[in-house]
């Protein structure tokens, strides 16, 4: 029995050490002499969102999707009659299949540029309107869809160095963050009191004018994507030492 048992535990003792000797397994080391820096952050961001996919527990990064967002408001118009919308209880399908295209960064002053693609995103809400639109008495509510494809985002990150005992820390001290949308599908369902007439009315503006609706929720979603954005990057820097990432 002393045969096997002693070799699993030495196994056992084996794994327990490559763990505890590399914590930050999620994340590939640069170093800031590299001439090629940029090219290796590049490589880092992607094998983290990459484990970020299978969850990283020992940062309480489980569950990656959906991505929810509260609520979005746009506005059309002015006066009684302008048209408003709100969608609230927003689920995005899509984001974790997100990539790293690019990378500009300056190591010494703590800033970093990242380029980034993803494929695709598909989103559910309700909504909930009131005004008129095309001639339309617009009030109601339902359900929203929307297929957004071939988005291209850029994130600018500026950060300070600090001290926890003998290891090095990052703090956000500015994020700013832009996207297009290249191919946008959406529309809106199980209107209230199936009214037919507003719900195909809703349809035929949305897609018609897709990129232009976009526009007004933009300032919306970009505000409420930069919190979903800082508080992961806030969290990703209070659990890993610079070094770990940059020596």
């Amino acid at each position: 029995m002393n045969k096997i048992v002693v070799p699993i535990v030495c196994l056992l003792y084996s794994l327990q050490g490559i763990v505890a000797q590399d914590p930050f397994y999620f994340l590939k080391q640069c170093h800031r002499d590299d001439p090629n820096i940029n090219i290796c952050l590049k490589q880092s961001a992607n094998y983290l969102i990459a484990n970020i996919r299978r969850g990283i527990p020992e940062i309480g990064l489980t569950e990656p999707e959906p991505v929810i967002i509260d609520e979005i408001s746009i506005a059309l118009g002015s006066g009684p009659d302008g048209y408003r919308a709100s969608f609230r209880n927003i689920h995005g399908y899509g984001v974790s299949n997100i990539s790293v295209t690019a990378v500009r960064s300056d190591v010494n002053s703590h800033q970093f540029q990242f380029t980034m693609y993803i494929p695709k995103v598909s989103v559910r809400a309700n909504y909930e309107s009131s005004g008129i639109l095309i001639l339309v008495q617009a009030s109601g509510g339902g359900q929203y869809w929307g297929e957004y494809e071939g988005i291209k985002c850029k994130v600018y990150i500026r950060a300070s160095p600090h001290r926890i005992g003998q290891r090095t820390f990052l703090s956000l001290q500015q994020i700013k963050m832009d996207f297009s949308v290249k191919n946008i599908r959406m529309g809106v369902e199980n209107v209230h009191n199936g009214n037919s007439v507003i719900q195909a009315a809703l349809n035929l503006f949305i897609n018609t004018n897709a990129q232009e609706l976009l526009k007004e929720m933009k300032p919306d979603i970009k505000k409420k994507l930069l919190l979903i954005m800082s508080n992961f990057v806030e969290n990703v820097f209070a659990n890993v030492p610079y070094d770990a990432w940059i020596l």
